[in-house]
């Protein structure tokens, strides 16, 4: 049986649901299993990567874990999570870490996944890294700016990445989870171009045949917009990330997901076009409406 940690993030509900479909039997770590929902074949334990006592549970009659978090406390969390999975015998965990880590000056968000890998490779179980670079995903944020306005306030338009769509980024952890020749593997995983915001927010507009516009606002701006949603070091984290100067790593295009999973990776169109629905008046709660 294999353990999700985080079975209800964006990339861990996509393992699940991959893993489903290779036959293997799964078991979906949540904090509060009375408030999610998985189909009948997914089996929901209860357990906090924050307090080890929680987890020696989860953790019975595993054979491999797929680890994964964000946080400022991502090192204690993922100690926990490794140390636990020692004592109850698990062979494997394949953990989400981020290309972050590999930047000359990557910030808070590099040094707390540098330390959950350090966490990790300190063990005697086998494991498989995936250093992934940022989300398709992270476009969702921006649907309520379109839905009202067809305006996108963000700041580093011109500054370009390698995004993964978060199906693709599930399927290398699955392959890793079920395959052989992963262990003790660091894998980058990143989509398939490199785009800046600009392009992305082009992409949208002709996917959703609307004409959208980004502003570009300043780093300050768009902290004190992110402290309504999110945890002030978080915030910081990205702010800091965003703002660093490593566009050779940046723009790298790496082909681990056509390597490890047989396909190539999905484009940002492509990923669009899958999830235009979400872009949707009447989608998002608390947009104003005209009338």
């Amino acid at each position: 049986m294999i353990l999700v940690c985080g079975a209800t993030g964006t990339v861990g509900r996509e393992v699940v649901e991959q893993l489903r479909h290779t036959g293997e039997k799964v078991r979906a770590l949540t904090r509060d299993p009375a408030a999610v929902s998985f189909p009948p074949d997914v089996e929901v334990a209860g357990g906090d990567l924050g307090d080890p006592a929680t987890l020696a549970a989860p953790l019975r009659g595993i054979r491999s874990v797929f680890l994964t978090g964000m946080t400022h406390l991502r090192a204690e969390h993922d100690r926990n999570l490794v140390e636990a999975a020692e004592a109850a015998g698990v062979r494997h965990i394949v953990q989400l870490s981020s290309l972050a880590v590999e930047e000359r000056d990557g910030g808070a968000l590099a040094r707390w996944q540098r330390a959950a890998e350090d966490a990790l490779r300190r063990s005697d179980m086998g494991w498989t890294i995936l250093r992934a670079s940022g989300f398709m995903s992270n476009a969702l944020r921006w649907a309520p700016q379109i839905v009202v306005a067809g305006v996108i306030r963000a700041p580093f338009g011109a500054s370009p990445s390698v995004p993964i769509d978060p199906r693709d980024l599930a399927a290398v952890a699955v392959a890793a989870l079920v395959g052989e020749g992963h262990r003790r593997q660091v894998y980058p995983v990143t989509g398939p171009e490199v785009l800046t915001t600009f392009d992305q927010v082009r992409v949208l507009g002709d996917v959703l045949d609307r004409a959208l516009r980004l502003e570009e606002i300043t780093p300050a701006d768009a902290r004190r917009a992110m402290l309504r949603h999110l945890p002030e070091e978080m915030v910081d984290a990205l702010v800091g990330m965003w703002g660093s100067a490593d566009v050779e790593l940046r723009t790298r295009v790496q082909p681990t997901v056509e390597r490890l999973t047989r396909w190539p990776a999905r484009t940002f169109r492509e990923w669009a076009a899958d999830h235009a629905d979400r872009f949707a008046p009447g989608t998002w709660a608390g947009e104003r409406r005209s009338h």
